[in-house]
């Protein structure tokens, strides 16, 4: 034997099994398991990529009539009719909401944003809109208003959109009888102010009187309440100065500049008011002259203008329509006499008028008497189908002629 060959060849090599012709013991077994253990392998590497957040969708199949059609019969049904009906929920969050009928038979509820125009971030403002959200009824809105040595004044956008439009509370739009009842005073009483707020339906009109205290405080309390806004100015009666309305009261012979001065100053106190309405007056306002400088700075500003109607002698109207104010007068005062019976009856007159020109405005104090027989009265008459509103609604506006 060549030991010296058999020592060279690779181990393993050209051996021959002892038994020729016949398979290894317990081969079959062993292919067995080993294609076993592939399975097992190659199924935990698919259920790990397909978990692997990582990886990359594969691109769809384009879409083809026919596999538009099988996807169709898949989808979920919307269910019509009923409390589930495709609808807007109106006034409350904006989004379109859908719901579905899954195949499970479970209802599915999906809420879409509503698209808006442009990009960048949303910007919350009451502008261009008719009145306030009532979310935001308290905060002014920036672009109507004009920083001045007397505060901010009011003014007109640069679009045309003014504090009338911005402030005016919203009202049916029915032609109905409408009444208009402002209560005024508010400001310089703090408890008054209080009560009247808490009393009063929201409906009704509230003039802050601009020489009184905590105005915009008491101003926010009011919007928050849902009631529209007026500044009472002083103007000159005609036994000034025996009768006062007090500090900054607009006089005719103070001529423009220091009348346009005071009235800044009145205008400056709060915000948010859909116009002015006089205080006294009876004097300035009978001057053609005075009262037009008033009337024009009120048409630049963009706020309305309601005379008490105390006044037989007034040109606040012809003037306002002139220069385009929009402009509103008063029918009667409810409580020249404070007592709850005569209130009421007061009251019952403005409806007489209501009911035979389509509408009334009638002013009042901020008595307590008052406060209650006008809340007391006002719910009443909305069950008789009177609308009240706010005065805005009832106003001339040069720009709706």
């Amino acid at each position: 034997m060549d030991t010296g060959s058999e020592l060279n060849k690779p181990l393993g090599q050209d051996r021959r099994n002892s038994r020729q012709g016949s398979r290894p013991r317990n081969s079959l077994r062993s292919w067995v398991a080993i294609l076993a253990l592939v399975l097992i392998v190659g199924s935990a590497a698919l259920v790990a990529i397909q978990q692997n957040p990582l990886r990359q969708p594969e691109n769809q199949p384009a879409a083809t009539p026919e596999n538009q059609q099988q996807s169709a019969e898949t989808l979920p049904v919307v269910i019509e009719g009923g409390e589930v009906d495709n609808s807007r929920i109106s006034g409350q969050s904006g989004a379109d909401v859908q719901r579905t009928l899954t195949e499970d038979g479970q209802v599915v509820t999906t809420v879409s944003p509503l698209e808006r125009e442009g990009d960048g971030p949303v910007i919350i403002s009451g502008a261009n809109t008719v009145g306030q959200d009532p979310r935001f009824a308290h905060l002014p809105v920036p672009e109507l208003l004009e920083q001045s040595e007397f505060g901010r004044l009011p003014v007109v956008g640069a679009d045309g959109y003014r504090p009338f439009d911005a402030y005016a509370r919203p009202w049916s739009g029915a032609r109905g009888t409408r009444i208009a009842i402002v209560v005024g005073g508010l400001g310089l009483s703090q408890t008054g102010t209080q009560y009247a707020i808490a009393t009063l339906p929201e409906e009704i009109t509230l003039a802050f009187a601009a020489t009184g205290n905590s105005l915009q405080r008491w101003l926010q309390e009011a919007r928050r309440a849902g009631h529209e806004v007026l500044l009472q100015v002083p103007f000159e009666p005609f036994n000034y100065p025996q009768t006062n309305p007090g500090p900054h009261t607009l006089l005719v012979d103070d001529g423009a500049r220091q009348n346009i001065a005071d009235l800044h100053w009145a205008m400056g106190r709060i915000t948010n008011y859909t116009g002015i309405m006089n205080f006294m007056g009876a004097r300035f306002l009978s001057d053609q002259k005075a009262t037009e400088t008033v009337m024009r700075e009120l048409a630049r500003r963009g706020v309305l203008f309601l005379d008490d109607g105390t006044s037989a002698r007034t040109v606040t109207e012809p003037i306002a329509g002139a220069v385009g104010v929009p402009h509103a007068q008063a029918d009667l005062v409810v409580d020249s006499k404070v007592g709850r019976e005569d209130i009421l009856k007061k009251l019952d007159e403005a409806e007489r008028i209501a009911r035979r020109n389509g509408s009334a405005i009638a002013i009042a104090s901020a008595f307590d008497t008052s406060v209650d027989a006008i809340a007391a009265w006002a719910n009443e008459a909305k069950a008789r189908g009177i609308e009240i509103v706010a005065v805005s609604a009832l106003a001339e506006d040069p720009e709706d002629l």
